[in-house]
């Protein structure tokens, strides 16, 4: 019999925060204590995650062979035989069922369609790299940052806030950032043990992922600070001070290559924001900073 537990596991709720990218938009389009536009993200919220939960299924039946030889993705259920590959596929459609109900039910007529063409962009451009595309180095994370970029359109679709250049580049960066790091870890793994975790993992060395890391934060850290300064957006916040908030976007970048390259633990940028507390104070006082300013 499944335990609730397995199935957690298979559909990893933790992961769901990567989808409050949704509320990108909100929070720097100065909407976010609006109610409205609140009950409107809500649901593409829902919508994402669940989606995502699919992914996650088809992910692990097609790499069940491959995880069993992982130290830690051996305990993953189908790796494990916890959860059966007709099982995998049951929750895989329900998850994605419930996610186009969502879509379909909640968003208002102006927004499905394209709120659900973005979803299902996402989602078939997902399956496609469990597949296959994660095995090309480069497109691997390129694929997973315009997962992100998706999210906040999507966001922005649902609260109709124009989305500035700057945020859209900069998400890309920073999600494309966090993945390098995600396969610097990799890279290690396989220097220790001399088995590649992933098919893709041989076309990457410590040397061209370090260089990745460091132009990649370099020149998100570039980006943020130009949407600060910008004059649309200083003219639509009725502010110049958003510049300050740069130190935190700065602190953090250096603390997560810290993590990668000091600690050697950047396995998975979604257990460290859990888990650390540095990375959590520095996020909670950016989101602290940006709101007085811009709200207050």
């Amino acid at each position: 019999m499944i335990s609730f537990t397995h199935i957690l596991k298979i559909i990893r709720p933790k992961q769901w925060i990567k989808n409050t990218f949704v509320f990108i938009p909100m929070f720097f389009g100065g909407s976010l204590l609006d109610a409205e536009s609140l009950l409107a993200v809500l649901p593409v919220f829902m919508a994402f995650s669940l989606a995502a939960s699919s992914v996650y299924c088809f992910n692990d039946i097609i790499d069940a062979d491959d995880d069993r030889r992982h130290p830690v993705k051996c305990r993953r259920p189908i790796a494990s035989g916890a959860i059966s590959v007709t099982t995998g596929y049951s929750i895989m459609i329900f998850m994605i069922s419930l996610s186009v109900a969502i879509t379909a039910l909640t968003l208002p007529a102006g927004y499905r369609l394209p709120v659900g063409a973005i979803i299902g962009a996402y989602y078939i451009m997902n399956l496609a790299y469990c597949a296959r595309l994660k095995q090309y180095a480069i497109v691997d994370v390129c694929i997973i940052a315009i997962g992100f970029v998706l999210r906040i359109l999507a966001g922005g679709i649902a609260t109709d806030t124009a989305l500035s250049k700057w945020i859209v580049l900069m998400t890309f960066l920073l999600t494309l950032f966090l993945s390098l790091a995600k396969r610097r870890d990799d890279v290690l793994r396989m220097n220790k043990t001399g088995e590649a975790p992933r098919k893709n993992t041989i076309r990457y060395n410590l040397t061209f992922i370090n260089q990745a890391i460091t132009i990649t934060a370099a020149v998100t850290l570039v980006c943020y600070i130009m949407y600060t300064v910008s004059p649309d957006v200083i003219d639509c916040h009725h502010t110049q001070y958003l510049y300050l908030t740069s130190i935190f976007v700065f602190i953090g970048l250096l603390r997560y290559l810290q993590i990668a390259m000091v600690d050697q633990d950047s396995g998975d940028p979604t257990k460290i924001i859990w888990r650390d507390r540095f990375t959590q104070l520095t996020i909670l006082s950016w989101g602290l900073t940006f709101l007085v300013i811009i709200y207050f």
